[in-house]
């Protein structure tokens, strides 16, 4: 019996995901959660064979997850997403994530993708894996990326500062780095123009 943790946001979703999934003999969902510490959670009491996240959840996304459970719990995670940006497959893969498919997927198929996934293959969706073989490289620093992604949140720059233990005046000129990078005439824009490419 593969066990199963399913974190997704969206009730209905993760309604539907348990529901199906339980008509599989060989899958047991264990737990259903709503966001991704919830996840975490889950994952060390239940010690599922797999995590099925959601990619963006309140709280901690996804590959976030992902990359706390590394080394924390022995268990493979499969990111489900509607906004499969072949950035983001990068972020998956350097987290450790093990499949990465679009909410689109058939029941069926997901049942199928998660039994290859528990016993040690990879599922990479096919149309992503070629989108990011053609996708430009990222050009922000890690610094940027963590000040970005925190300013998409709409975190002032002060509050942004002290979360990441830096001056005012350094977060003002990795914002400004950042805004020059991706021709973007506002912070917003920039975190923006980031968060598509799945960059952050």
């Amino acid at each position: 019996m593969i066990r199963i943790v399913i974190a997704d946001d969206e009730e209905l979703i993760r309604g539907a995901l348990v529901a199906l999934l339980s008509l599989e003999p060989d899958l047991e969902v264990v737990a259903d959660v709503a966001d991704g510490e919830q996840a975490v959670a889950a994952a060390i009491a239940h010690r599922p064979a797999i995590m099925l996240l959601d990619l963006e959840m309140p709280r901690l996304d996804g590959i976030d997850a992902a990359q706390r459970l590394l080394g924390l719990v022995d268990t493979q995670v499969i990111i489900v997403t509607r906004h499969a940006r072949p950035g983001t497959l990068k972020r998956a893969l350097a987290a450790g994530v093990r499949g990465f498919v679009p909410k689109s997927t058939p029941a069926s198929e997901l049942a199928t993708i998660i039994r290859s996934v528990a016993v040690g293959e990879r599922y990479i969706d096919a149309r992503l894996a070629t989108a990011a073989l053609t996708e430009e490289e990222n050009p922000l620093t890690p610094r940027e990326v963590d000040v970005l992604r925190l300013a998409r949140d709409g975190l002032a720059t002060r509050h942004i500062a002290k979360q990441l233990g830096l001056a005012h005046g350094t977060v003002r000129n990795h914002i400004s780095a950042a805004m020059a990078k991706l021709a973007a005439d506002s912070r917003t824009a920039a975190a923006a123009a980031a968060w598509e490419q799945g960059w952050i």
